[in-house]
């Protein structure tokens, strides 16, 4: 029988709310999940339960006391005081009920689609509960309480003992993931972002390239604001080829945020599905030729969870499930069901019209720009190749 990808989900992963008013809201997995089942391509016997990971797993990563002050503010037992030194209690990551526990669960969730994956399960798994790439060792950060790319990592090195690369696609520089693997060179991590100078986190130059041993095994491209999808496109198929060649991965695993797309409140990029589309066909394909077909995609960010979320996410199972993207019409039981609550009038198609944004007047300085971006962000290992033929 033909081994089929995984999709990891779980209805308690919408747990995980901070408020009814926050921008980040786990309804785009549930928005996602029904709309792939009404097109037909997902069915119950892809669905994967996720497991919730233990306390000795989050500690594979995350401070031991940070872990016990996520645990006491779930039960509202962490003064304000003590859950600001753990980035808990401001405006971007409030406490809410049952944190440890909703937070456990989506890293769990990553935690089963790699051994669904490394143990021979499945070829691929998804995991759009997780994602969450900006929590720390000690603190959490922009939404994210427990970094479960971070925990799947280790989980990796520990366990399997095999090289993995991280892809980031997230408009926001992945500063957590990154601050784990900074000095290991069997992590590599790239991430392809806006540039820090106008979004959170403010991190993520060319200048980042790892330390001591892990030196040259961290690449970060800050694109410029409103890049368009083909400038987009070509810094990322081209940074993960070169990359993926460089390091010679076991596995990929990719973060999808949803964000860089022109109808993102939050982000300043203009990309439209035609972006969304062609990641997970790159990394299907690069996983096929480097890794065995291994590739674990994850979520993360977007916040236009009607327009553009559950469309960004569907892709990628899509591809994993078929190796083909979506076209068409949408199904109109599922746009019938979740516009009665919109706040914005629902797509009709799979794929973005025209004239979603104005003509960017600095097009070609922005496409230049990025060029160059991408070559600085390529120099060293370009380098290191060329004096490896050369031995």
């Amino acid at each position: 029988m033909k081994r089929e990808p995984a999709f990891i989900y779980s209805d308690a992963y919408t747990d995980y709310q901070f408020n009814a008013d926050h921008p980040f809201n786990q309804q785009r997995v549930v928005m996602t999940k029904e709309l792939l089942e009404a097109e037909g391509k997902l069915f119950d016997h892809h669905i994967v339960h996720p497991r919730v990971a233990s306390v000795e797993e989050l500690a594979l990563v995350h401070d031991r006391q940070y872990i016990e002050a996520v645990k006491r503010a779930g039960n509202g037992q962490l003064s304000e005081e003590d859950a600001w030194q753990y980035g808990l209690g401001t405006e971007d990551t409030p406490m809410f009920s049952g944190m440890h526990e909703a937070a456990s669960l989506l890293v769990g969730g990553t935690l089963t689609a790699i051994d669904s994956v490394l143990n021979n399960k499945a070829p691929q798994a998804l995991n759009l509960g997780g994602g969450l790439h900006h929590g720390f060792k000690r603190k959490a950060s922009g939404f994210c309480v427990y970094n479960d790319a971070a925990v799947a990592i280790k989980y990796i090195r520990d366990r399997y003992r095999l090289r993995v690369l991280y892809v980031d696609t997230d408009a926001h520089h992945g500063d957590g993931v990154q601050s784990f693997f900074y000095h290991d060179p069997e992590v590599c991590t790239l991430s392809i972002h806006e540039t820090g100078r106008y979004l959170f986190p403010g991190t993520g130059s060319i200048s980042e390239r790892g330390v001591k041993e892990g030196y040259g095994y961290t690449f970060n491209l800050p694109i410029d604001a409103f890049t368009e999808d083909d400038s987009f496109l070509s810094v990322y198929e081209s940074a993960f080829k070169e990359i993926t060649e460089y390091f010679q991965p076991d596995i990929i695993i990719t973060q999808n945020g949803a964000d860089s797309h022109c109808y993102d409140p939050l982000t300043h990029l203009c990309t439209t599905t035609k972006t969304f589309e062609s990641i997970p066909m790159v990394a299907r394909k690069i996983a096929e030729q480097y890794c065995e077909g291994r590739w674990v995609g994850l979520g993360g960010g977007g916040y236009d969870i009607w327009r553009v979320v559950p469309r960004a996410w569907s892709q990628i199972w899509s591809v994993m499930l078929t190796g083909n993207i979506l076209t068409g019409p949408l199904p109109v039981e599922w746009k019938r069901k979740w516009e009665v609550n919109s706040p914005v009038s629902l797509p009709e198609s799979w794929q973005d019209g025209g004239g979603l944004y104005k003509p960017i007047p600095r097009k070609p300085e922005i496409t230049e720009k990025n060029q160059l971006t991408l070559n600085q962000c390529l120099q060293y290992c370009r380098n290191k190749r060329q004096f490896s033929s050369l031995e």
